[in-house]
């Protein structure tokens, strides 16, 4: 809930459009996440959906037949409004030639070193915000790129904090907005703090 809630919030700011054809690469709890989050702050007219797996993808696809969902594949998954990536690939999944320009991207996926799913291209002709940047340098989607010299630090356009507040942002229609998500402890510590305050009691596992 509290990565989903990131990317809604970025998606918020930095989607071209509030009303949009959301691109999801993956099928797993987070995808499923990241859709309901982003539905609380988007019209979401059309899902195309895109998983290694075809049924994983036809089942994902049913689940959100409100939003028009359809199991396509990758490259069409691509074709897009915002775009959402969760798998745990350690290879690029989705190329350059994909994207087209206005669209906004959350990279969900790649949360540890080695792991990435965007062509470094991409990047390159992005702008790119993080939640933290020495957290993103360290094991976000920009992680493999900076150690292989195709990505630079400095070249992050800024925080999702700073988008939030209004010190950054998208600066024109056509461009290309990535989010690099990692997840902060403070997010943790606030979403906890929610579910404190709107709950009489929790039962804890024993195993």
């Amino acid at each position: 809930m509290r990565t989903g809630a990131a990317g809604a919030i970025a998606a918020k700011y930095l989607a071209p459009k509030k009303e949009c054809v959301l691109g999801v690469i993956g099928t797993g709890r987070q995808a499923e996440a990241q859709v309901r989050a982003t539905a609380q702050e988007l019209t979401i007219t059309a899902i195309r959906v895109w998983s290694r797996n075809p049924a994983h993808a036809e089942a994902f696809a049913g689940r959100f037949r409100e939003f028009d969902a359809k199991d396509v594949s990758i490259e069409a998954a691509c074709d897009c409004d915002v775009l959402v990536t969760t798998t745990p690939s350690r290879t690029p999944l989705v190329k350059d030639e994909w994207i087209h320009e206005g669209m906004h991207i959350n990279a969900i996926g790649a949360d540890a070193p080695g792991k990435e799913e965007l062509d470094p291209a991409i990047l390159r002709r992005s702008r790119v915000f993080v939640d933290d940047p020495a957290q993103a340098v360290h094991s976000g989607e920009i992680n493999v790129p900076i150690r292989r010299g195709l990505y630079a630090a400095g070249m992050i356009a800024g925080t999702l904090g700073e988008i939030v507040t209004g010190r950054k942002g998208r600066q024109r229609p056509g461009e290309i907005t990535v989010f690099d998500s990692t997840g902060l402890a403070i997010q943790d510590l606030a979403i906890a703090s929610i579910a404190m305050r709107q709950a009489d009691f929790m039962e804890l596992p024993f195993e």
